[in-house]
């Protein structure tokens, strides 16, 4: 009670937020501290008991709110830790925190440019660059930043609904053919969870084959288009992705464009993780083909290192999105406003409040030119090739697929001693099954590093190291497989 708005609360206040901000710093300065842990690790129970985390009725001290800041941050992962490796996104970048703290000051909304205007702008002006980048001419065409890839994407779906079937937004799926997509079967499972939430199912993706390093096969995906067309259903959406989840592949978005032109399907590259090669002209052919798309969904939160959350879809066609979402509120988007209406873009939106995303992203670019993204996102991928190229004959690793990697995804096994003898049967795969989890928990116990693991198809548990955070150096690789070995070499 004694902080601004009260009266006389300047002093109080200020002090307050100096302490605040110095609580802030002491924790970024730490993060980037290699003799602090990645993780105070302890589980829920623990956790749950160890603090009265519970909400009262009176009010507690400023003493104890600054407390509570302390333990929230103790705890807290260490995302932007150079030997946090465990997420898509990582890193902390220090233009970006700036930007967020101040986005978080003006607390305002995207849907006008009566209450938003720099915001709306710089979102209109950034996501033209992007769509430059993505190879549209002039940067021509629409976007939106949205929460996260998965709800990008089921933009993407909503938006091809739409295009071939207008209708579907007064009348409802009863009044349209049954519509299937198609997806490769290593693609972000946000595809099928738009579908359902799109009323269009998940029996209706249909998940095309890859061949062995992660890529979509062109061949089967035409083949079961045709396939679904003599069923009598209609291909509406293929999603093409560009950086997958685990492997780190990108699909052949030329072959896949030549067949959405030849059966008139709209096509989707979901660019959430590999989008940011785009800024890189070493790596940038990679996404060859991508400005055949009609939608782009690209997270510069991942490999930009942009802080949560930064998504945008980009749509090659402009009016469409605004036409398939707009409802005409009339207390909000009044017709007789005195300034140029093209820039209340809320109505293109699905949400009515929507976060200010695009100032970090913007601030950050001003900050390192295209330029610095191209050397941030080189030396990441210089580093998982440093990586692979150290583990690839290295005893006791196996890799999940030959060749080098084409992200910065290096999926390998770690093969403790006790199995490196043994021949390949059942028993040792399910030993090997039980061998990333263990090390990922001591891990998480010991607080050193973070990386994750899967398994995928017929292969077993295996570890999927990624690297986005432009703080990590090759001592940090080094390390990375030097503790991997410290805490298997005893399954």
């Amino acid at each position: 009670p004694d902080l601004l708005p009260t009266c006389n609360g300047e002093i109080t206040t200020m002090s307050f937020l100096q302490d605040v901000v110095d609580i802030l710093l002491q924790y970024v300065v730490k993060n980037f501290d290699r003799s602090t842990k990645v993780i105070d690790f302890h589980y829920p129970n623990e956790l749950l008991q160890e603090y009265n985390w519970e909400l009262a009725d009176q009010p507690q001290t400023l003493e104890e709110i600054l407390s509570n800041c302390r333990t929230t941050l103790k705890y807290a992962i260490k995302t932007g830790h150079p030997r946090y490796f465990n997420q898509l996104s990582t890193g902390l970048d220090m233009v970006g925190l700036a930007a967020d703290w101040l986005t978080s000051a003006a607390n305002t909304n995207m849907f006008t440019y009566e209450i938003a205007p720099v915001f709306v702008l710089l979102e209109y002006v950034t996501l033209r660059k992007m769509r430059e980048m993505v190879g549209w001419p002039g940067g021509c065409g629409d976007g939106i930043f949205s929460p996260g890839g998965a709800i990008s994407n089921m933009y993407a779906m909503l938006i091809a609904r739409f295009k071939m079937f207008p209708e579907v937004k007064e009348k409802g799926m009863a009044a349209i053919p049954r519509l299937v997509a198609f997806t490769s079967e290593h693609s972000h499972f946000s595809v099928k969870k738009g579908a359902a939430a799109l009323g269009i199912g998940t029996d209706s993706v249909i998940l095309i084959r890859c061949d062995e390093r992660g890529k979509m096969i062109p061949s089967d995906l035409e083949r079961r288009i045709v396939e679904a067309k003599q069923k009598g259903f209609v291909p509406f959406l293929v999603s093409a992705t560009a950086g997958t989840t685990v492997y780190g592949a990108f699909d052949p978005l030329i072959a896949i464009a030549d067949i959405c032109k030849k059966y008139k399907i709209w096509m989707h590259v979901d660019g959430a993780w590999g989008g940011g090669l785009l800024m890189s002209r070493k790596h940038k052919w990679k996404l060859n083909g991508i400005e055949r798309a009609n939608s782009v969904t690209w997270n510069p939160h991942k490999m930009m290192g942009v802080p949560l959350q930064c998504s945008a879809l980009l749509v090659r066609e402009e009016g469409l999105m605004q036409s398939c979402n707009q409802m005409h509120a009339s207390y909000l988007f009044q017709q007789d406003k005195h300034y140029d209406l093209s820039y209340d873009t809320g109505d293109k939106a699905l949400q009515c409040g929507r976060h200010v995303d695009v100032f970090k992203l913007w601030l950050m670019w001003r900050a390192k030119g295209t330029t610095g993204f191209e050397a941030q996102i080189d030396k990441c991928l210089e580093l998982a090739e440093y990586l692979y190229n150290k583990i690839k004959n290295r005893e006791g690793y196996e890799m999940v697929f030959d060749g080098k990697p084409q992200h910065t995804n290096v999926c390998f096994w770690y093969i403790p001693p006790s199995l490196r003898g043994m021949e390949d049967n059942e028993e040792r795969t399910s030993r090997l099954n039980k061998v990333a989890p263990v090390i990922k928990a001591r891990m998480m116990e010991y607080g050193t590093t973070m990386v994750s693991y899967q398994p995928l198809g017929d292969k077993v548990n295996f570890f999927r190291m990624v690297i986005s955070n432009p703080a990590a150096t090759h001592q940090d690789i080094d390390f990375l497989i030097d503790e991997i070995e410290r805490l298997g070499q005893d399954l």
